[in-house]
């Protein structure tokens, strides 16, 4: 099988599962209490108005007509307008608004993860029992333990009285002077200043946010490389004279990364479900803030086409771990087999 074809088989095999997940999205949010049209006539709407605007926004007919303009209108990528929180701007316009402050969240926070979580989880398993493992294996787990919101709560309280808590250091003041909450200065990323405060405001999110899925890749990569290391390939390496360097970054790491690449993939899964949470909080007016807002009041085309696009990630997301697995482990074929 070429590389197109496993794919083009992967995108096929994708198909039922955006269907199912846009049906459930539907039904949620059909059968769930939100209510669009009390939303625009606040609390004190007249009767008929309400009969007015739901027939206008074609609330009353036939929930099967709704579904199946709903699923043409997201597999044809017509995702819309807002209703409620800003009515006649089109969900496009919102996504291409909120998308960069998440972007600039996630990669910093993927970043964290990555570059922390992987190399301290291999140095823990290449020094297993000893006062680093230790300590590794103890922080991955605590990092891990803690909820995002818990997290996300104390250290915006700690940050927003650090000169009292942390021994005079101001961090408000430090480099430059921002607040703690609010959304990151993207406007000027090109300049040294503009790079640093925007990177200086997202700081605290992008730690909350990358944390834990950094202590599953801090236990996991000590696993997988402890378990490298007893594997039979490795001992006769070891017995043809392979020098200890080479071992380890051509043998042990490249196996030891095998089950890591659904943890790394599955950064979607956190970026989705915890920026909802850390945005809130640290009131970052990302796409997981516009989300958070368009359930609250009742937006109810906003909220199906995020979903959608949530879904539609991670399926892409998905197919590319797929494509990582053959890169990473040569075994892997574009059949699926070994």
């Amino acid at each position: 099988m070429s590389r197109w074809q496993y794919f083009g088989k992967r995108v096929l095999l994708s198909i039922p599962v955006l269907l199912f997940g846009a049906s459930i999205t539907f039904l949620v949010i059909r059968a769930g209490p939100l209510d669009p049209v009390s939303a625009i006539l606040g609390p004190q709407g007249d009767p008929q108005a309400y009969n007015d605007i739901k027939q206008q926004l074609g609330l009353n007919q036939p929930l099967w007509e709704q579904y199946i303009d709903y699923m043409i209108n997201m597999f044809t990528l017509d995702l819309g307008e807002s209703w409620v929180l800003q009515p006649d701007t089109s969900v496009y316009t919102l996504v291409l608004n909120y998308a960069p402050r998440t972007i600039w969240l996630g990669f910093w926070s993927v970043l964290i993860a990555v570059f922390i979580g992987i190399p301290l989880g291999f140095y823990a398993g290449l020094n297993p029992n000893t006062f680093s493992d230790y300590v590794a294996s103890f922080g991955g787990i605590v990092w891990r333990a803690m909820p995002n919101f818990w997290l996300a709560v104390i250290l915006m309280s700690v940050l927003s009285q650090s000169e009292k808590l942390l021994f005079g250091f101001d961090w408000e003041t430090f480099l430059y002077s921002t607040n703690v909450t609010g959304p990151p200065p993207l406007g000027n990323l090109a300049s040294v200043s503009g790079f640093t405060k925007a990177l200086k405001k997202i700081a605290p999110a992008a730690l909350v946010l990358g944390s834990a899925s950094m202590g599953n890749e801090m236990r996991i990569g000590r696993t997988a490389v402890l378990e490298t290391i007893n594997a039979n390939f490795i001992e006769t390496a070891k017995a043809k004279g392979v020098r200890p360097r080479s071992l380890v970054w051509k043998h042990i790491f490249r196996n030891a990364l095998i089950p890591l690449v659904p943890i790394i993939t599955g950064e979607a899964f956190i970026l989705i479900g915890g920026s909802v949470l850390v945005e809130t909080v640290f009131d970052i007016s990302g796409i997981g803030f516009l989300f958070f807002q368009a359930v609250k009041n009742g937006d109810m085309p906003l909220v199906g086409s995020l979903m959608f696009i949530f879904i539609l990630l991670v399926v892409l997301i998905n197919i590319m771990q797929d494509f990582l697995y053959t890169i990473i482990d040569p075994r892997v074929g574009y059949d699926g087999g070994t």
